[in-house]
């Protein structure tokens, strides 16, 4: 995978970790937001399919974010996934 993909990629989980942030810390995030992170999350997450592993990250946080929408869940189940993206997101770009 070039480097412009990667970072692109890298980008997906940035823009998706600052919605789970956003999330965490109480502000007013917009439902359009969300379904977009989850739907670029959810693609992203075919890479699984290709033998990615941390490709299951993205589909669980998708999952999370679309469950988000409808409940208020649990500081811990919004916290892991914005520390998994940011870390996936920094290595994207180095």
């Amino acid at each position: 995978m070039g480097a412009i993909a990667r970072r692109v990629l890298g980008c997906i989980d940035l823009a998706a970790a600052i919605a789970f942030l956003m999330l965490t810390f109480g502000m007013a995030v917009s439902f359009q937001y969300l379904l977009f992170s989850a739907g670029l999350l959810l693609v992203k997450s075919f890479f699984m399919l290709a033998g990615d592993v941390l490709s299951f990250i993205d589909f669980f946080s998708s999952l999370i974010l679309v469950f988000s929408i409808f409940f208020s869940l649990p500081a811990i189940f919004l916290w892991i996934p914005a520390f998994l993206l940011l870390a996936k997101a920094t290595v994207s770009f180095i």
